[in-house]
């Protein structure tokens, strides 16, 4: 197995693949983990959104007083290859469209993430919430070098 070059890195995490966000846990408690959408740009900071479907996660609560994560995405295909992301909390806002757009079109079809964004934000009863992470340590394996 070998490790990633910064720019193999930063380019496979911002291919499309269904990330996993982890986040230390109540005390007591393992890490909450759970896959998520995103959007991540080489040499930018990591975006995604929770709290669709009128839902309040505990996990934006643990990850504001943790103020740090875990983020992994790995190709599910053969040969195996993943990136994980050690990320500290930069903002928690409420997304505008444009954003959440940018995080659906990666993972619909466009009329689709029109309307799935036109629908979560257009509730005004929505908890729709964009958490914004810089990377501060990277760890990756491709089998296929």
């Amino acid at each position: 197995m070998a490790t990633m070059s910064k720019q193999q890195r930063e380019e496979f995490l911002a291919d499309t693949h269904v990330g996993v966000l982890s986040v230390t846990g109540e005390p007591g408690h393992p890490p909450t983990s759970v896959p998520t959408f995103y959007a991540y740009e080489p040499g930018g900071e990591l975006t995604m959104f929770t709290g669709t479907q009128r839902r309040a996660p505990k996990r934006i609560e643990q990850i504001k007083q943790a103020g740090v994560v875990s983020f992994v995405v790995q190709r599910e295909e053969m040969p195996p290859a993943y990136v994980t992301v050690e990320a500290e909390l930069v903002e928690v806002t409420k997304p505008t469209h444009e954003q959440m757009l940018t995080i659906a079109r990666r993972y619909m079809p466009e009329e689709h993430a029109q309307g799935y964004v036109q629908t979560e934000l257009g509730d005004p009863e929505n908890l729709v919430t964009l958490l914004t992470f810089r990377p501060t340590r990277w760890l990756t394996s491709d089998t296929s070098r």
